[in-house]
C-alpha cells in the first residue's frame, strides 16, 4: 500500500487513507416541478458526476495534529466525513483505529425538538457512550458548555455559538483517541474558542490525534504539526505547516487570477485570456547596515530588504508590500505604499529596485521569510512572491519568543 507518510515513524498508525476517491451525483432537475415533468415524460434525468476526491492517499500516527487546508471546494470536510465514517468513498479504503468524536457540520447529531440535555444523551450514544457513562459526565459536559440556564430549552431555540458549546462539550467528554474538527470552532465568541485551544492542547500533551479542518493558516499553525493541502480533491502537499501555508496561498493567487480572467470575459474581454501581469518580481534580498546580502542577522538589527521589478510595459502609478513571518505562517510584520500613505511613481518599460529599510528589527532567534507583493494604484495585485527569501535571527538563550525585549528582574524587599 503506497501512502504519503506525513508524520513521524516511532507511533503506529491510527488513520490511513488509502487511495480514496468519492463521488457525487448531481441532479439537474432540482425542483419537485421539474422532476414530476421529466418522470411524466419518461424522459432522461440529467445527472452529472462531480468528483469531490481523487486518488487521495496519507497516513496519521497516533499523537499527531495535522491540518486539512485548501480552498472551498477542494474536498477537505468531504475527506473529513470519510474519516469519521459519515459516508463510505466511492474507490479506496480509510481504516481508523481508537475511538474516535467528530465536529463536522453545526448541530450534526443533535435533534432540533429535542432540549440540550436529551441532545446531550443522544449525541454521546451516536459517539459511543453508554448511559451510564453520560449520566456520569453530564455535569461536566454542561459545565463546559456554559449554557446550564439552556440546557431544558429545545436546540432549535440556540444562537449557532450554544450549538458549537454544547456540542464541542460533549464531543470532547467521550475521551476520544481521534478528535476531528471541522470549521465549526470559527463560530464561538473569542473567549470560548481559546478555551476550545486550551482542551485541544490538553489533548496534545495526552498524546491524542487531532485532525483539523481550517481555512485559517493561522489556526493550523497554532495547533498542526503537519499538514495535507487539497487542491481540486487532490493532495498538492503534505508535509510541514510552514511549506502547506505556501502552497496554499499560492493556489488561492492561482484561484484569485482564474476568476479575475473570468470577470474580465463576462466583462467584454477575451475569454480566457490570462490576466494581463505587466511586472514582476524578479528578485528579493535581504542587506545589513553595510549594503550587504545577509542571511544571518542580530536581534535589534536594521535591515533593508530590496526588491528588484521587471515591467514589460510602462506602467502609472502602482504599490509594493512585503511581510515578515515564522515558518508556520505567523507574520510578525509586514508593510507597504498604501499602509504608509505613499505610492511608486509611474515606471517605463525595463527593471528598477525598491527598498524597504527597517531602522530596527526586534526579532528573537529563529528562522523568517519575506512575502512580496507589487500591485496595481488599486492595489490588484500584479506579482505575488511568496518565501522569496529567509533570513535568521540569531538565538539567545534569556529570552523565547518571537520579540526581542531587554528584561531584568529584582525582588523587593
Amino acid at each position: 500500500m503506497a501512502t504519503d507518510k506525513v508524520t513521524s515513524i516511532e507511533l503506529p498508525e491510527v488513520v490511513v487513507v488509502d487511495r480514496v476517491s468519492k463521488s457525487f451525483t448531481i441532479r439537474k432537475d432540482n425542483s419537485l416541478k421539474e422532476r414530476v415533468v421529466t418522470l411524466g415524460r419518461r424522459g432522461r434525468v440529467h445527472e452529472e458526476r462531480f468528483d469531490a476526491l481523487k486518488n487521495v492517499s496519507f497516513s496519521i500516527r497516533a499523537g499527531s495534529s495535522i491540518g486539512l487546508m485548501g480552498s472551498n471546494g477542494s474536498g477537505k470536510s468531504t475527506l473529513l466525513k470519510l474519516i469519521g465514517g459519515i459516508i463510505d468513498p466511492s474507490e479506496g479504503r480509510i481504516m481508523r483505529r481508537g475511538r474516535l468524536a467528530a465536529l463536522l457540520e453545526l448541530g450534526a447529531g443533535f435533534h432540533p425538538d429535542l432540549t440540550g440535555r436529551d441532545n446531550i444523551y443522544l449525541n454521546a450514544a451516536i459517539l459511543g457512550m453508554s448511559k451510564e457513562e453520560t449520566d456520569a459526565r453530564f455535569d461536566a459536559i454542561v459545565a463546559f458548555s456554559e449554557i446550564s440556564e439552556f440546557i431544558d430549552t429545545q436546540v432549535k431555540f440556540y444562537s449557532s455559538g450554544m450549538y458549537v458549546r454544547l456540542a464541542f462539550s460533549v464531543a470532547i467528554h467521550t475521551d476520544p483517541d481521534i478528535l476531528l474538527v471541522d470549521e465549526v470552532l470559527a463560530v464561538g465568541d473569542e473567549v470560548f474558542q481559546r478555551k476550545c485551544m486550551d482542551k485541544i492542547r490538553q489533548f496534545q500533551r495526552e498524546g491524542r490525534t487531532i485532525i483539523l479542518v481550517s481555512h485559517s493558516p493561522e489556526q493550523v499553525a497554532e495547533v498542526c504539526d503537519v499538514a495535507v493541502v487539497l487542491s481540486h480533491g487532490e493532495v498538492a502537499f503534505s508535509g510541514s505547516v510552514g511549506e502547506a501555508t505556501k502552497v496554499h496561498r499560492e493556489i488561492l493567487e492561482g484561484r484569485r487570477r482564474e476568476v479575475r480572467a473570468e470577470e474580465r470575459a463576462a466583462e467584454g474581454g477575451t475569454p480566457n485570456a490570462p490576466e494581463p501581469a505587466p511586472s514582476q518580481i524578479a528578485a528579493v534580498r535581504v542587506l545589513d547596515a553595510s549594503g550587504e546580502v545577509v542571511e544571518l542577522i542580530q536581534p535589534g538589527d536594521s535591515v533593508t530588504v530590496e526588491l528588484d521589478v521587471e515591467f514589460g510595459t510602462a506602467v502609472g502609478e502602482w504599490n509594493s508590500s512585503i511581510s515578515i513571518e515564522t515558518p508556520q505562517g505567523h507574520q510578525v510584520f509586514g508593510t507597504g505604499t498604501r499602509r504608509m500613505g505613499t505610492v511608486h511613481e509611474p515606471s517605463p518599460a525595463g527593471s528598477t529596485t525598491i527598498r524597504y529599510e527597517i531602522g530596527s528589527l526586534p526579532l528573537a532567534g529563529g528562522q523568517y521569510f519575506i512575502n512580496c507583493e507589487i500591485a496595481d494604484a488599486w492595489d490588484t495585485p500584479w506579482s505575488v512572491l511568496y518565501q522569496g527569501t529567509m533570513f535568521f535571527v540569531e538565538s539567545e538563550f534569556r529570552q523565547s519568543g518571537m520579540v526581542h525585549a531587554i528584561a531584568t528582574v529584582s525582588q523587593a524587599t
